[in-house]
């Protein structure tokens, strides 16, 4: 740091690199000027003055009237040194100064499964190129809007299987949801209460040992994230082991919320009558506590996506740290210089002089 006496304080570039504390201290420095004004028009009558003859010392009337000049011009050198200094002092009591913040945001984030439906009907083009290509491009836009949350992947049709645990590589994540395929589980049906429980099974706390105190401490964690679990399907309950409303009812205990997506029109193509049945999908996602959407479009499922992302908002804790540095006293010494200087020009005969 460049020490008190230096130019570089005064310098209007380093003056932009402050916060003043207390501007109101400023404003004052122009009443200065004032004082000295009503002081001179009080005390100009009582002024002494020594008129010194200088005709004998000084040959030349001209060089007379150059040296009576140059005194003049130094009796102002008094009053200047006391407006300096005491303009100093008042920059020093604004307390100029330089603030670093810091802004470190935390959140917690909380655990999201998609269950999507990988099944033949997933093919259908009434969500263009298909339903289940629409679902993948729209669930990889949602992964990109969630920050600090740990997402996982379930697929199914008459079976249903965990492709990707919960996990916050979100580029790993999004890799899965981009080979997804009507072809990658040949087990015909909808398996919708095999899928809520894969989903469960990745999400529920386990129970520590009482002598594992991480293994607690972590499942401490998981209790105060939320969790949920988002089904994109496109038909009833046909096929798996589990009803859907028994695992719903199973969600609910683990604190699970349940939002299902109806995608896709009722249509009937060449090969068979393919229809939505949103039936068990109402009523899993109100036993758990979430909300029902239907998408028809490619549309209308990015805004069922988005309300969900603007319903699930991980709380973010957010610290400020502000690193304040003052430099109050550079400017008061700079103001105490002067005052000296003021107060070594007053108790001299040079000082008296030059008041005279």
């Amino acid at each position: 740091m460049e020490p008190w006496y230096s130019p570089h304080w005064l310098s209007p570039a380093q003056w932009q690199q402050f916060h003043v504390a207390y501007p109101l201290a400023l404003s004052l420095i122009p009443a200065v000027p004032v004082l000295f004004l009503i002081r001179y028009y009080l005390n100009r009558k009582a002024q002494q003055r020594l008129n010194i003859s200088t005709g004998q010392l000084y040959a030349g009337a001209g060089r007379i009237q150059s040296r009576r000049s140059w005194l003049s011009l130094l009796r102002y050198l008094l009053p200047l040194s006391v407006f300096i200094g005491i303009s100093f002092l008042l920059v020093a009591l604004s307390r100029p100064q330089i603030v670093r913040t810091q802004r470190d945001e935390q959140s917690e984030g909380i655990d999201i499964m998609l269950a999507i439906d990988v099944s033949e009907s997933m093919s259908e083009t009434d969500l263009p190129p298909n339903r289940l290509a629409a679902a993948r491009r729209v669930a990889q836009l949602f992964v990109n809007s969630r920050k600090n949350d740990r997402i996982g992947l379930v697929v199914f049709a008459g079976e249903a299987f965990s492709l990707c645990p919960l996990t916050t590589d979100y580029d790993l994540l999004k890799q899965y949801l981009s080979e997804l395929d009507s072809q990658m589980i040949r087990t015909s049906g909808t398996a919708i209460g095999d899928a809520l429980a894969r989903c469960i099974n990745r999400m529920r706390e386990r129970v520590p040992l009482s002598t594992d105190t991480t293994q607690a401490e972590t499942n401490l964690d998981n209790q105060k994230r939320s969790k949920l679990i988002i089904l994109l399907s496109d038909g009833d309950n046909t096929a798996g082991n589990l009803d859907p409303v028994t695992a719903a009812r199973l969600a609910k205990a683990f604190s699970i919320k349940l939002y299902t997506i109806a995608v896709g029109r009722p249509v009937v193509s060449s090969s068979q009558a393919v229809t939505v049945d949103e039936g068990i999908l109402k009523t899993i996602a109100t036993i758990g506590n979430g909300s029902f959407f239907r998408a028809t479009d490619t549309r209308r499922l990015q805004s069922v996506f988005a309300q969900i992302n603007r319903l699930e908002k991980s709380p973010i804790h957010v610290r400020i740290y502000e690193d304040v540095q003052d430099f109050y006293r550079v400017y008061l010494y700079w103001g105490i210089a002067f005052l000296l200087v003021a107060l070594l020009l007053k108790n001299t005969i040079f000082g008296n002089v030059l008041e005279d």
